[in-house]
């Protein structure tokens, strides 16, 4: 009988434990390999509250960013000879437009690309190597948002390329979404000196080229990385992380920025739940591994 009693213990703990190792790698799918003093140990230290990144350099995924296309360039006419007319101008005279931007998806964010590549609408342009636009599909299902490039991502011109970039691919690649199904850019597409939070006016000196993307895109929900992405996209009042929201009529998760969790590894759980309400939102079934 105490054989039996024994060996019945024995099952019960495998099983327990099988369990338990079940349960965290649902909790934590993206998790690193590497212990999390070690990570927490490489990187300076963050706030909740400001996730600025300036990770160290990696290689971007396979998507390629959106090519630029150059802006044309109105044809300048030579001076008249004729005096000059004393007559006042007249009111109803029509003022000068930016050229329009072409319907199809594609060729609409080429354009708008080169535009930000040469935007001096606030103080950031001063100090960008590149300007950062985007990676991923044109025809993503998920469009992840978050505040602004980095060092590295200055110098490639590419969004999420160092350490927070690779997380977010391991965020992505867990919540089971193809190379077709996502696309990622930022708030601002101009690197902010020593990666600090943007500023308001620098924000809404870019809210036109995200609100674009987006129009553009038509992504089903929006991931907002981090509090000030949240925030400019609406959503970022109070309570934010986790608490389902709107921007121009697309559902929006707000959830911690990828730097955020390089630091606070123990808040990937509450992200993954995050991202599995994402999941639930498209219909899509929740992978476990």
């Amino acid at each position: 009988m105490d054989g039996d009693f024994d060996s019945e213990l024995a099952e019960l703990a495998a099983l327990t434990a099988a369990h338990l190792r079940h349960e965290l790698d649902m909790a934590n799918p993206f998790l690193p390999r590497v212990p999390a003093p070690e990570l927490a140990s490489q990187e300076a230290p963050i706030s909740a509250e400001s996730v600025g990144t300036e990770p160290v350099a990696a290689e971007p995924v396979a998507a390629e960013p959106v090519a630029a296309e150059p802006v044309a360039t109105p044809m300048v006419q030579a001076p008249s000879t004729q005096a000059p007319s004393t007559q006042a101008p007249s009111a109803q005279a029509p003022s000068a437009q930016a050229p329009s931007v072409p319907d199809d998806p594609a060729t609409a964010l080429r354009v708008i690309q080169a535009r930000a590549a040469e935007c001096t609408r606030c103080r950031l342009h001063e100090g960008r190597t590149k300007s950062v636009f985007a990676r991923g599909s044109l025809s993503a299902t998920v469009m992840f948002v978050g505040e602004g490039p980095g060092y590295h991502e200055d110098q490639q011109g590419v969004p999420f390329v160092g350490r927070a970039g690779q997380l977010l691919d391991k965020m992505i690649g867990a919540m089971g979404l193809g190379a077709d199904e996502f696309y990622i850019c930022n708030v601002v597409k101009c690197r902010p000196p020593e990666n600090r939070t943007p500023t308001p006016d620098e924000a809404a000196a870019c809210l036109s080229y995200l609100e674009a993307q987006i129009e553009h895109v038509a992504p089903r929900v929006i991931v907002a990385l981090g509090r000030h992405a949240a925030h400019n996209l609406g959503v970022g009042d109070g309570r934010w992380r986790g608490r389902w929201g709107t921007f121009q009529g697309i559902d929006v998760m707000p959830t911690y920025h990828p730097a955020f969790l390089l630091r606070s590894p123990e808040q990937k759980r509450p992200v993954w739940q995050d991202l599995q309400a994402v999941l639930t939102k498209l219909g899509r079934e929740v992978p476990t591994r």
